[in-house]
């Protein structure tokens, strides 16, 4: 799957910082305002207003996961986890509520800028795979609707290939995909909706 880059400018997203009072919070609050961010923070938990911003940065050191008001690994945005402690545990629970990218502590200017790039990068990648995930098995589901409408189609005297294309101008005239042009036909079949049936030969 090819995926461009975002690398658009930053200035006037929003940030929140989910971070108790500290030397860390006032350093990456200075540096997020320099590169053009507007900057909320938090704690102990995050608000519902969090749902709308552009990217959270969370405490990985301190964090749990009732501090977000959602499920972990399914965050609406961009996640940057503040990190200072390796122990296992703590890096285990960082990757399962979904950092996108991550910064060390003591945080200094350095890496915030790069650390915001990679976290939208890595969010987009991650969303676009989870849609494609998603589409592939909607469209697996709908295998069974492709061959009753076929079975359906080839009972009125067409040919597999005559059958095929049957659909996929169904398909064309519904404006939806050659799986859902077959759920709707079996669908219309069922209750007795009349579809022309005909076959160009």
């Amino acid at each position: 799957m090819k995926q461009t880059i975002r690398m658009s400018p930053l200035g006037g997203a929003r940030a929140v910082v989910l971070h108790r009072p500290h030397a860390n919070l006032l350093a990456l609050t200075r540096q997020l305002k320099v590169i053009g961010l507007e900057v909320e923070e938090a704690w102990p938990e995050l608000t519902p207003r969090a749902r709308t911003a552009d990217f959270v940065f969370f405490d990985a050191d301190m964090g749990y996961d009732a501090q977000f008001p959602w499920e972990p690994g399914s965050a609406p945005m961009p996640l940057i986890a503040l990190i200072g402690s390796e122990a296992p545990g703590r890096i285990e629970w960082t990757m399962t509520i979904g950092a996108d990218a991550q910064l060390l502590k003591p945080v200094s200017g350095a890496g915030v800028y790069s650390a915001l790039l990679i976290a939208r990068a890595s969010f987009d990648r991650r969303r676009a795979l989870a849609a494609e995930v998603a589409e592939l098995h909607r469209r697996l589901e709908a295998r069974p609707a492709v061959v009753r409408a076929m079975m359906i189609l080839a009972a009125k005297g067409g040919t597999e290939e005559e059958c095929y294309d049957q659909l996929r101008r169904y398909a064309a005239e519904w404006k939806m995909s050659f799986e859902d042009a077959a759920l709707r036909f079996v669908a219309r079949q069922s209750s007795g909706a009349s579809l022309d049936l005909r076959f160009r030969r």
